[in-house]
């Protein structure tokens, strides 16, 4: 009988590992494919508690993103607290005028609705539904999405409905979300589709640490975030080490496994991380967060996603900066929507 000595053996070994790794370079090569958009379109979210917690009047900044920044592609978020403040007691006044001025100027809005929605601490609950049973505070949860889709389903504003934020991404904030109840969620998508099947429901997941498969297999359209510049007191400031591609792979395979689908770049954050108020923290210290430079960074990193549409994330901010005679952001930003208005 033949005998191999260790070194064919040996040598056998790297055809093989050459070979799968070849094989490995060439699909993700194949899935990273996706044609990059003639124009990126531009949006941003807007959040009226945030605007608040800078000390801003909402009103004079929603209509500066409106009229002088010349947003037209919105993410608004109808907070159940903002909204329900007391039980079976609702304040109409912020979504209200948000929609009503997206309306006057053709704007395009996201709609979201949930008790997960954007900005910190991510699940937001009125305080007089924190001690309800797990029953009833579902209950009073799905009654007050109810309202909230029927008094704005009408809009020719409101062109996507988007269910909670991020909802399977527990590992964040998971001390004021807990676990993910599947079963709801899909009682919540249940519910839109019930009052309003003529627009399509947006499920988003996190870019940087969400497997994509239940929001992705779940909506009529996918967003992910995208966040490039990070910092946490045991770190200090890293970049992603993801490639832009990473997310154009992802993207496909979910594709192939649950068949095409529009899918939107939901977050992009252009404000800096900090985990205390922006006011209470020195201008300085923000400007090593976040500045034109790294903004320029995550303009080319996303560029490089191939995501048509591109939802930024921090307007309020630059406008706070604006009124502190910083308007870099502001100016810079401003850029993006006069240059997406004239093509």
């Amino acid at each position: 009988m033949k005998t191999w000595s260790i070194k064919k053996i040996f040598k056998w070994i790297a055809i093989v590992v050459v070979a799968i790794v070849v094989i490995i370079s060439l699909l993700v090569l194949y899935l990273a494919q996706k044609p990059k958009p003639e124009t990126i379109i531009y949006g941003m979210s807007f959040n009226t508690m945030y605007a608040d917690e800078l000390g801003l009047d909402w009103k004079e900044t929603y209509d500066a993103i409106l009229d002088d920044l010349g947003v037209r592609h919105l993410r608004l978020a109808a907070h159940w607290p903002m909204v329900e403040p007391t039980p079976g007691v609702y304040n109409f006044e912020e979504m209200d005028y948000q929609v009503k001025r997206a309306e006057e100027v053709g704007a395009e809005v996201v709609f979201a609705v949930g008790r997960r929605l954007p900005r910190w601490p991510e699940c937001h609950v009125p305080s007089w539904a924190e001690g309800l049973s797990k029953e009833e505070f579902q209950a009073r949860q799905l009654a007050y999405m109810e309202t909230v889709i029927n008094r704005y389903k009408d809009s020719p504003a409101i062109t996507v409905w988007q269910v909670e934020n991020e909802p399977f991404l527990e590992v964040f904030a998971f001390e004021h979300c807990g676990v993910l109840d599947t079963d709801f969620l899909d009682k919540e998508i249940a519910l839109f589709r019930s009052l309003d099947a003529t627009r399509p429901l947006l499920i988003t997941d996190s870019g940087n640490l969400g497997t994509w498969y239940g929001a992705f297999s779940r909506g009529d359209m996918f967003g992910t975030s995208v966040y490039v510049h990070f910092w946490n007191p045991e770190l200090g400031q890293f970049r992603t080490f993801l490639p832009p591609w990473f997310y154009r792979v992802k993207d496909n395979v979910m594709r192939l496994v649950y068949g095409d689908k529009e899918t939107v770049l939901i977050e992009l954050s252009a404000e800096p991380w900090l985990i205390e108020p922006v006011v209470n923290v020195p201008l300085e210290t923000q400007f090593t967060r976040m500045n034109l430079e790294k903004f320029e960074d995550i303009l080319a990193y996303a560029e490089g996603t191939h995501y048509e549409k591109q939802y930024l994330w921090g307007a309020e901010w630059w406008y706070w900066l604006k009124l502190q005679d910083r308007p870099e952001m502001w100016n810079r930003g401003k850029e993006l929507y006069v240059k997406e208005a004239t093509q």
